[in-house]
């Protein structure tokens, strides 16, 4: 007689879990799937047998490795070459991919790949839809984003396995060529090298290959789907007319790029580029514009590198890499729609054009917010870490030291002066925090910028001016 009651509580039970994830919104879903993640990722390297060459790593050692991993920084504070045992850098690699592409879109291909359609809930939680390719459903943009990384991660691995093969042997040589192009493409940085890349500088062919998997991870899926329509409609003399994002994208990453390049060779030419032939000093000159995009790997050492190249560098990772890729920081189109709207009104302009296109006063002032949150976190970052580490380990706390490490944890680079496994408990704990946020907080905030709120546009107050300037 008491089954109806017991029933009925299942019921409600299971109507107010439902409703429970029915109220989160995509941002709060998309925050929670990769805190889970993270939470999963160091519970394994904590737990699972054979992780580690030596003692188990500690709780916030695990945790920190996890952030690094899924939110494709690649600072570490042990070394993943020797620490790692063959199926703790397999665990580690694992958490790379998953975080680089995002936890949703793996999501978004399962339901397609199910043949179920996507309802719209579930579109919005793509992040990778956008306006920018109209004529793409999520489940295609979904699939392609599978097919492209899988593609360019094979295709770098045999390069580098060939590259690699005659000198470390041809067995020994597979798996680093898996792991780096995996991390390359994923802009993670992370290498199962103990210096890193820095064995590679006289190596053109090992340089230009990470480098051009890190441009490739970096550009985003959306523009990779523009250029191959682009060359597709050509081919078969049709009119296809690429974005104005997809424009903005190639030619910002151009110019950071080649800006980068020149200033950083010229001045390292001296310090850490000194006694390379001169070809290769131009190479890891070029190796160090395209790494400071998010990317964390190294052919030299930055803290042998002149005060005036790692200011540079650390402009070039708060610029990060463009919408809709692996890469962090704070996207490309962000920093151009900020310049383009600066000259704008410069030039006296109220709205800002680009191409004989006008862009949004919207997505303008969403730039501007994502540019003030982005430098707030990133100046109180770095208040905490010199602040933590001269109470805990002065010798960590020298501030163009912690403000490089700040700016790569936050922006998801991974480059350091060193100071990251001499870091304080303390330490690590506001690098992880400023990690996650870096990789989670400016999609969130630009997803609730993007959300209308209710009400906003009900009443409007009078208008009284400010002078600015």
């Amino acid at each position: 007689m008491y089954r109806p009651v017991a029933w009925s509580r299942w019921e409600l039970n299971q109507n107010a879990r439902q409703s429970f994830w029915q109220r989160l919104t995509p941002p709060q879903l998309f925050t929670a799937s990769f805190a889970s993640l993270i939470l999963a990722g160091a519970a394994g390297l904590r737990l699972l047998p054979g992780i580690s060459t030596q003692q188990s790593l500690t709780w916030i050692d695990s945790l920190f490795m996890s952030t690094s991993a899924v939110c494709v920084t690649g600072l570490a504070v042990v070394d993943p070459g020797t620490k790692l045992t063959l199926f703790g850098q397999a665990w580690l690699l694992l958490l790379v991919q998953f975080g680089g592409l995002g936890i949703l879109t793996f999501t978004s291909l399962i339901i397609t790949a199910l043949g179920r359609r996507m309802s719209i809930r579930e579109e919005s939680l793509c992040i990778f839809t956008s306006d920018a390719a109209p004529h793409l459903t999520p489940g295609q943009i979904t699939r392609n984003i599978i097919r492209y990384t899988l593609a360019f991660e094979a295709a770098g691995a045999l390069i580098l396995y060939f590259l690699w093969g005659p000198s470390m042997g041809w067995t020994a040589a597979a798996w680093p060529a898996v792991f780096h192009s995996v991390s390359a493409f994923c802009n993670a940085g992370f290498s199962t090298f103990t210096t890193n890349l820095m064995d590679f500088q006289h190596s053109p062919g090992t340089l230009l290959t990470v480098s051009s998997l890190i441009v490739l991870g970096g550009l985003g899926f959306l523009t990779h789907e523009e250029i191959l329509e682009s060359i597709r409609s050509r081919r078969h003399r049709r009119a296809f007319r690429m974005s104005i994002q997809s424009r903005i994208v190639l030619v910002t990453t151009a110019v950071l790029l080649l800006l980068g390049w020149v200033m950083l060779t010229m001045l390292e030419w001296e310090h850490t580029l000194a006694g390379m032939p001169t070809f290769d000093r131009l190479i890891n000159g070029l190796f160090m514009s395209v790494t400071a995009r998010t990317a964390g790997f190294n052919s030299v050492d930055y803290n042998q590198a002149a005060d005036s190249s790692n200011f540079v560098t650390m402009l070039l990772m708060m610029a990060g890499g463009s919408p809709g890729s692996t890469a962090g920081g704070l996207k490309t189109t962000t920093i151009a729609l900020i310049f383009m709207m600066a000259v704008s009104r410069l030039r006296g302009r109220e709205t800002t054009t680009v191409w004989y296109r006008t862009i949004p006063e919207a997505t303008t002032s969403r730039a501007v917010g994502l540019f003030t949150i982005t430098m707030a976190v990133t100046v109180f970052g770095i208040l905490l870490l010199t602040i933590s580490e001269q109470n805990i380990a002065p010798e960590n706390s020298d501030l163009r030291v912690c403000m490089f490490e700040a700016i790569s944890a936050f922006n998801t680079v991974g480059l350091s002066m060193g100071i990251t496994p001499a870091l304080s408990a303390v330490g690590k704990a506001i690098t992880i925090l400023l990690m996650f946020f870096g990789r989670v907080g400016p999609l969130t905030v630009a997803a609730a910028l993007t959300i209308p709120q209710k009400g906003a546009n009900e009443f409007r107050y009078a208008n009284e001016d400010v002078v600015v300037g």
